[in-house]
């Protein structure tokens, strides 16, 4: 495990959500204050407002890559969003490869919404894998900020 996965790891035991954890694990490129950066991913723990969606950890690994390469407008050369759009499909490709999935709930081994809108009923009690998802979604993320560096020179 590199030393940003282990960071994202570990932010996510210190009581940062998935997305934050992600996110966080990468402020040095980021170069934004901290507390602006969790507040940007904050909403997306939970699978999103904890509505079990889409991992937060995916979230925070996309939101992280945005900042870095993300396209501003319709000024920007068509081929800059397919290039981003195609980067971005790799690593959620690769996430769902290691973990089986991309949506939250399956991650967790929910049957059901129980846990959307806060009703955890429980949920919240049992191991959950968020750490470890945390983890991976930064090493991921890692990989390709690496490859990236090396393809654009």
């Amino acid at each position: 495990m590199s030393e940003r996965a282990k960071k994202a790891h570990q932010l996510f035991l210190d009581g940062y959500n998935c997305a934050q954890a992600v996110c966080l694990s990468f402020e040095d490129y980021l170069q934004m204050p901290p507390a602006q950066l969790a507040a940007a991913a904050a909403g997306f723990g939970g699978g999103i407002g904890r509505m079990r969606e889409v991992c937060g950890c995916v979230s925070g690994m996309v939101l992280t890559y945005n900042m870095l390469y993300g396209y501003q407008g319709p000024q920007d050369p068509p081929e800059k969003k397919a290039e981003l759009y195609q980067d971005i499909q790799e690593m959620c490709e690769r996430f769902r490869a290691e973990n089986g999935s991309l949506v939250c709930r399956e991650l967790l081994g929910l049957t059901s919404g129980s846990c959307a809108n806060g009703g955890c009923g429980g949920c919240g009690q049992k191991k959950r894998p968020c750490s470890e998802l945390a983890a991976c979604a930064a090493g991921i993320l890692e990989q390709q900020l690496k490859q990236k560096k090396h393809t654009s020179g």
